[in-house]
């Protein structure tokens, strides 16, 4: 799971490269020649065919790192998932019980060995792109990783029920699992991309999320790294010896060019500056696209939702209760005091919708019908009075023992509808004489602060996947808290986690999940941990030359490889090697 696309930090390689031992270094700049090689001799190339053309793709952010255990951002997911393999991927379907629908990748085929017992079988003719073969070594290498505490991968929560990892021989790798449950191949094939352990396995684990690597990638995917410009551009190129999965990538050259906001990656794409770009936004890029003759509109389902999350800790003090939000009526008075539907109209019109919880329309839980705490300013007016917080002196907010009823909400500048909802807040919480103000960060400082609970409250999304077993987990339960992991407001509810736990692992169908999935954010909801307020429809736009796009709604460009420009469409952009 990952959070929305935004900005992110930049870490100096002079500064971590000296804490390495000399078998990193060596390993990481021999991997580096050896792929800058490989890039210039595939860029001077002819291409032929359907295997030619560039493709700038437009984002509002940038990654934080290309080391998939350590990265969080949906953009680095979405590079990092051109380079780097899974054993099987989801299907166009969306199941995950059982493996039905599953593609084969990094795995050519599997087998059960008992209740708990999956056994891959590994293509052979998989490599790295330095030409090392990829082994079953590498497969435990990367669960290791990803379940090791100092790693505090965001995918760690979710592989909680495998046992371990093993390597039967060079091609075959065996998962074991400490009990049966619905979602067993789900977890071990989805949660993980594979890593080569040759280059990575000398790297301290307290290193992996400043490490040089994670800036200039070694993969086993259908595109290789060539370059990085910091808040500028990032350059991949098509691997002419791919033998993976619906074989070699048909755009030689995908270039992402890092946009400040929302607004500058429509406008360059609507210009024809740039060929795509995953995400239009409000109604307004959306006509905007609509109305730029050389692209195409590609709406889906919304991997993503929004909300406004308390933080049940004081600021700077995870060890002391927040001194307002540890207060459950006063959250739940909070809630009904905004009209989330008003809000969710002003800003998307039709092209979202107010979640029922910590879900985006993605999700097979969604369901309109489930109990939510519900807009009443009448009702919230008379909590707040019944808590003590009353307007003792007139100037419209509430106050309590001579104290205002006042807090800071921390708002990413990188996000222009998110900075959109703050104001709205802001003055709907004002109407309820609450006094907000607003904290407007770069994404580097709001991370960071995020992630070690120096805030009140927080506007954050999360871009999720297909189940809900991995990401409330991982955002909602004990599980999420503490280690730079993903339960920022550091909510826990014993009892919620307890029926999580229970559904994931016991319901044997998706019917019966999803009433269990029900009861259990029934139970969140009555909590007010958050205020839930968007899940969007997604609307992508590509440029019309641009052929066989498909978008699979939990990863927009998974089938990337197989778009192509073919050869009458071509551009000068797409011939030219810079």
């Amino acid at each position: 799971m990952s959070a929305s696309p935004c900005a992110a930090p930049m870490y100096p390689p002079s500064l971590v490269i000296r804490t390495f031992s000399p078998a990193v270094i060596r390993a990481v700049v021999f991997a580096g020649v050896l792929l800058s090689s490989a890039a210039a001799w595939d860029r001077h190339a002819d291409c032929s065919g359907d295997y030619c053309g560039a493709l700038v793709i437009v984002a509002p952010g940038e990654p934080d790192i290309l080391l998939p255990p350590v990265s969080i951002t949906a953009v680095s997911r979405d590079i990092a998932d051109q380079m780097f393999r899974k054993l099987a991927d989801i299907g166009m379907s969306g199941n995950t019980i059982g493996d039905a629908d599953f593609q084969p990748d990094l795995a050519l085929r599997w087998r059960w060995e008992g209740a708990t017992t999956l056994v891959f079988q590994l293509d052979p003719r998989a490599r790295w792109q330095d030409g090392r073969a990829v082994t079953a070594a590498d497969v435990a290498f990367t669960f290791n990783v990803y379940v090791d505490s100092l790693i505090a991968s965001p995918s760690r929560p979710a592989l909680r029920f495998i046992s371990g990892v093993t390597a039967r021989d060079s091609l075959t790798v065996v998962f074991k699992f400490l009990k049966r449950y619905p979602e067993m191949f789900y977890d071990a094939v989805y949660q993980m991309r594979i890593l080569p352990a040759h280059l990575l396995q000398d790297l301290p684990r307290d290193q992996w999320k400043t490490a040089p690597f994670g800036r200039a990638p070694v993969g086993d995917g259908p595109y290789r790294f060539v370059r990085w410009k910091a808040a500028e551009t990032l350059e991949l190129i098509a691997d002419s010896t791919y033998s993976g999965a619906g074989g070699r990538a048909h755009i030689r050259r995908v270039i992402w060019r890092f946009t400040p906001s929302l607004p500058v990656a429509v406008t360059q794409v609507t210009a024809g500056e740039a060929d795509a770009t995953e995400v239009l936004g409000p109604p307004q890029f959306v006509k905007q696209a609509q109305g730029a003759a050389q692209l195409a509109i590609y709406p889906y389902r919304g991997s993503a939702y929004g909300y406004l999350g308390f933080n049940f800790t004081a600021p700077g003090d995870t060890t002391q209760p927040h001194p307002l939000f540890a207060n459950r009526e006063l959250r739940r008075a909070l809630v009904m005091a905004i009209d989330r539907n008003r809000l969710v109209q002003s800003v998307f019109g039709d092209l979202a919708k107010v979640p029922p919880g910590p879900m985006s329309q993605l999700s097979w839980i969604w369901d309109s019908a489930t109990r939510t705490v519900p807009y009443d300013s009448a009702g919230a007016a008379r909590a707040l009075t019944g808590l003590g917080w009353v307007d003792s002196d007139g100037d419209g907010i509430r106050d309590q023992g001579g104290r205002a009823l006042s807090f800071h909400i921390l708002v990413p500048t990188s996000s222009g509808i998110r900075r959109q909802y703050a104001r709205l807040l802001q003055e709907s919480f004002r109407v309820a004489g609450v006094d907000v103000q607003l904290d407007e960060v770069d994404f580097s400082l709001f991370l960071a602060r995020a992630k070690a609970g120096q805030f009140d409250a927080v506007l954050n999304a999360w871009s999720t996947e297909v189940t809900p077993s991995a990401g409330i987990p991982q955002t909602w339960t004990a599980a999420g808290v503490g280690g730079g992991r993903s339960n920022y407001g550091r909510y826990v509810n014993p009892a919620f986690d307890r029926l999580v736990d229970r559904t994931v692992t016991t319901a044997t169908s998706r019917a019966a999940a999803r009433r269990s999935w029900r009861s259990a954010i029934e139970m969140f909801n009555q909590d007010a941990p958050g205020i839930f307020l968007f899940a969007p429809d997604n609307v992508a736009a590509v440029d019309r030359r641009v052929a066989g796009v498909t978008i699979r709604p939990d990863s927009w460009l998974a089938l990337l490889r197989t778009w192509r420009i073919p050869a009458d469409k071509l551009t000068e952009r797409d011939r030219v090697d810079p």
